[in-house]
């Protein structure tokens, strides 16, 4: 694979950059906060995969400390995408590709402005993952990541990198469709990151027994789909049904952007609410429970500040 690293190196990044450590993979870890924990006591992963622990992490404090690599995997939040310039462009080689991690729409688009459309693929996270501590990673289901390319379907570099991530104990698919395994994602994230914070930072046990709100979460998901087919990506309701069913076995999971919330770190509003919106809108699809809950989620960011 040649040499890879992990830009925003939190839960999603910390976890599948240490299971391409446990693979053989040459990877480095791009750390600020958790530079000193991490380069002195290495990463423990606690996965329902199996268990794991890294003493030896390849960690630094600057892009300029690992120079030009083959793979640049960006794993922060799309809220981070201002530092995307001076944190990537040393890492960039002529021939370095570019693999974003991250939720919600725009982000390949402000990559490729940057860097060039070329470089870029995406990957979509189907998996339940929390950071406990700095060092400490918590993996309690799934881990399926869906990667394509910005532009055109499957390549030979697509195709090599599924082959690397499938021998590194987490599945792998490349797709055709990039732009639908952005709203499969959706399908998932809108509904449940959405009603996580727009009832006041709750868990999806939470949401789906506590308040009942499977009806709800569902005549979102439905407004996801309709939108994705508008687009041309027809999605089936055994997706949808398939989502709940693998909720509901997360238990007391917290959805990422509702820990953002609750400890006051910024949320990835436009790119998981406000652009499926606006495309949404762009198409002529009429989706109110998707307007409704962004309209709560806003007065919740609101009345924070």
């Amino acid at each position: 694979m040649g040499r890879i690293v992990i830009v925003g190196a939190g839960a999603v990044g910390s976890y599948y950059g240490a299971r391409l450590v446990q693979a053989g993979e040459d990877v480095t870890f791009l750390l600020r906060t958790d530079f000193e924990q991490v380069n002195e006591h290495g990463l423990d992963v606690r996965s329902v995969a199996g268990d794991f622990y890294l003493d030896e992490v390849q960690c630094a404090r600057t892009s300029e400390e690992i120079g030009e690599v083959d793979l640049v995997i960006v794993a922060w939040k799309a809220t981070a995408n201002g530092c995307a310039e001076e944190v990537i462009r040393p890492l960039l080689g002529e021939k370095t590709a570019i693999l974003t991690l991250q939720n919600g729409l725009g982000n390949c688009e402000y990559l490729a402005e940057l860097f060039g459309a070329e470089r870029v693929m995406a990957g979509l996270c189907f998996v339940c993952i929390n950071r406990l501590r700095s060092g400490v990673i918590s993996h309690t289901a799934s881990g399926l990541i869906r990667i394509g390319e910005f532009v055109g379907g499957k390549s030979e570099r697509l195709e090599g990198i599924e082959s690397v991530f499938n021998g590194a104990n987490f599945p792998c698919e490349a797709v055709e469709s990039l732009e639908k395994a952005l709203w499969m994602k959706l399908v998932w994230n809108f509904p449940f990151n959405g009603l996580a914070i727009a009832e006041s930072g709750v868990d999806t046990e939470v949401l789906l027994k506590e308040r009942g709100l499977e009806p709800k979460v569902r005549a979102i998901m439905h407004e996801v789909v309709s939108v994705a087919a508008a687009l041309g990506h027809e999605i089936p309701e055994s997706f949808i049904d398939l989502q709940i069913e693998i909720t509901h076995p997360m238990k007391k999971y917290r959805p990422s952007s509702m820990i953002d919330f609750v400890e006051g770190r910024p949320v990835e509003f436009e790119a998981i609410w406000q652009k499926p919106l606006e495309v949404a809108k762009r198409v002529g699809v009429a989706v109110p429970e998707m307007e409704e809950l962004t309209g709560r989620i806003a007065e919740r960011l609101e009345s924070r500040i």
